[in-house]
């Protein structure tokens, strides 16, 4: 796994920054889970908020409100928009700390948009 261990840390701490009070409920080496306050209507279960997880040849953090808000994600930059994967997924091999820096602003901005 290399640096991906690093570059987990990084982006849990960046996660877990913005969770506040929410669930984590998975916080094991290599994978971070943090689900919502608010019970999914489809589900019954709590909310997804956020992963982080190692993955074979990435990093992969996922905010889940983008699925939902894609407006959050409007003004990305380029090198971030080429990171993401689908609508809630970024993937990292390394830590860029512009980049990390822009993920942390727009966890939080995501986090003031769920219960």
């Amino acid at each position: 796994m290399g640096d991906y261990e690093a570059v987990h840390g990084r982006l849990r701490a960046i996660m877990l920054a913005s969770a506040g009070d929410q669930n984590v409920t998975r916080d094991e080496a290599g994978d971070l889970v943090v689900r919502t306050h608010a019970i999914d209507a489809r589900t019954n279960q709590p909310g997804w908020f956020g992963t982080v997880t190692i993955k074979k040849s990435y990093v992969a953090y996922h905010l889940i409100p983008l699925y939902d808000q894609p407006t959050l994600a409007e003004g990305l930059s380029e090198p971030l928009a080429k990171r993401r994967q689908g609508k809630t997924c970024f993937n990292f091999k390394t830590i860029d700390d512009a980049l990390f820096g822009e993920l942390a602003a727009l966890t939080a901005k995501a986090r003031a948009t769920v219960a």
